[in-house]
């Protein structure tokens, strides 16, 4: 019986692959540019403070900052009150800036933060577009007299589509600035505040597509997304009939956010029973705003509930809403370019509202609804991408 042979050169089963194994050339960035993540800097820095920590390069291109806080207090005799923005409210104002001075994230922490986190889809889809519901995310104590703390993760995201939108990190000279002012206790806590015990550390790491094994950039580099808060005019007294003008924009828009807040600075739940979106005088949607609440909830999941049925007792729905929306915020969604839901970085752009900064979007209420603390202020933050040449459309990594 004759043997087997083994021709010269074969491959041995099992034989370990060398670490310097690459992708063959060709193909898309992606492809060549494995996901990275590094440390940029841990801070101790309280309330009332500034952190403006110089960033530090990354071998590759820069995708996001991720921000972990943890805030200590010790509780006074009195249980405290927490805020309604609470803990996203430590931060009083964020600024995050590529390395030219563009802003890219601009507002209080609570917008700039959990808003834009949990409406843009560049934070998570399904449970976990609310940073609310992150592992990391702790519970504060408000029992009296006892020493507690809030852990909360969040997210300053540049790509808003798979590499599209990135920020070249491996030139030390040439880096984002992240600048973040922290605001006082009475921000966080309405009644019985915490005096004692008092105290807060920073981490900061980024998430980078590392330098590409072969000749090739991601797609529409210097291509940016810009979440920019700013309040509308004119302000809304009660129960008037009127037009809100949105700010100036100027980009393809992927997502508006519009929070209303009354005199006292409290998000309030009192948009229009049917509210008109008019783009240069046209009115581009006239809906009920419950139908509104419906279409957010298809496309991102936002305030849709689960198992919404009727309690024993009847008459009660007894569901729950894994992701909520924010009182006083609603989102018109302009990321469904693949189908009526939003992906997240999963889309083509391909009905991206197209801006010009002569462009004027307005939001009308005939009327709006009865406010006790008048004037009301609605305020926008809207996902504005503004191209480096001509916008890629369709999936530009396939």
């Amino acid at each position: 019986m004759s043997q087997a042979t083994v021709a010269p050169g074969g491959t041995v089963a099992g034989r370990p692959q060398p670490q310097t194994t690459a992708e063959p050339a060709g193909g898309p960035f992606i492809r060549h540019a494995p996901d990275g993540r590094r440390a940029q800097y841990v801070t101790s820095t309280g309330f009332s403070g500034f952190i403006s920590q110089p960033t530090v390069s990354a071998p590759g291109y820069v995708k996001s900052y991720k921000l972990q806080t943890l805030i200590n207090a010790h509780n006074s005799t009195g249980a405290p009150t927490v805020t309604a923005d609470f803990p996203d409210a430590f931060y009083s104002l964020v600024q995050m800036k590529d390395a030219f001075g563009t802003q890219l994230i601009t507002g209080p922490g609570y917008a700039a933060l959990k808003e834009v986190n949990l409406y843009s889809g560049q934070f998570g889809t399904d449970l976990m577009r609310d940073p609310l519901n992150s592992p990391v995310q702790s519970v504060y104590s408000t029992t009296a007299s006892v020493t507690t703390s809030v852990t909360f993760s969040r997210s300053l995201a540049f790509e808003f589509a798979k590499a599209y939108g990135v920020i070249s990190g491996a030139n030390a000279a040439l880096l984002p600035v992240l600048q973040l002012n922290t605001a006082a206790t009475s921000a966080l806590f309405s009644a019985n505040v915490p005096g004692t015990g008092l105290s807060a550390q920073e981490t900061l790491d980024s998430d980078f597509y590392w330098l590409p094994s072969a000749p090739t950039d991601p797609p529409g580099l210097g291509t940016t997304a810009q979440w920019i808060y700013q309040p509308s005019n004119p302000t809304i007294p009660s129960a008037a009939s009127q037009l809100v003008q949105l700010p100036r924009l100027g980009g393809y828009l992927t997502m508006i956010v519009l929070e209303l807040r009354d005199s006292t600075g409290a998000r309030v739940d009192k948009f229009p029973t049917r509210p008109k979106i008019y783009v240069d005088g046209v009115p581009l949607i006239d809906t009920l705003f419950t139908t509104w609440q419906e279409d957010l909830a298809i496309s991102t999941g936002i305030g849709a509930a689960a198992s919404n049925v009727a309690s024993a007792s009847g008459g009660t729905q007894a569901g729950t809403i894994p992701v909520a929306r924010p009182a006083g915020t609603i989102g018109l969604n302009r990321k469904t370019s693949l189908s009526q839901r939003d992906f997240g970085l999963f889309d083509t752009g391909e009905i991206f509202l197209n801006t010009n900064p002569g462009t004027q979007l307005e939001l009308g209420g005939f009327p709006w609804p009865t406010i006790s603390n008048t004037p009301a202020t609605l305020n926008a933050i809207v996902g504005q991408v503004v191209p480096s040449g001509t916008l890629i459309q369709g999936l530009p990594e396939v």
